[in-house]
């Protein structure tokens, strides 16, 4: 049984920095990409990063380039988004979510998802 679960949310003043983790359990991910996506008050869910497992490529949503970094640790099957300069639109409840291969890392793609952690960022 696959599980995602999320940590590292909490509250934070603008310009700080957080650090999620993913703790991925219960299948062979090394075919598999795993992300983020977010969703805030009143918005919808959007992409956010991902990162394939086998050879460790990345894509980051454009508006958090610079901002954001994805990373994992392939020995603790944990995947990590670092979040720097955070400010307040940044806050939003942050999901974590599995789908195989790295092409369309969309929300209707991914079939394996966490129960999310909030970050809230206030300035």
């Amino acid at each position: 049984q696959v599980e995602l679960v999320e940590s590292g949310g909490g509250l934070v003043q603008a310009g700080g920095s957080l650090k999620l983790s993913c703790a991925a359990s219960g299948r062979d991910f090394s075919n598999y990409a795993v992300g983020w996506f977010r969703q805030g008050p009143g918005k919808e869910r959007e992409f956010v990063a991902a990162i394939k497992w086998d050879n460790g490529a990345t894509a980051v949503a454009d508006p958090e380039k610079g901002r954001f970094t994805i990373s994992r640790d392939g020995a603790k099957t944990l995947v990590y988004l670092e979040m720097n300069n955070l400010q307040p639109e940044d806050t939003a409840f942050y999901f974590c979510a599995a789908k195989p291969g790295m092409f369309n890392f969309v929300e209707d793609r991914c079939g394996f998802w966490g129960q999310g952690t909030q970050v809230t960022v206030y300035s």
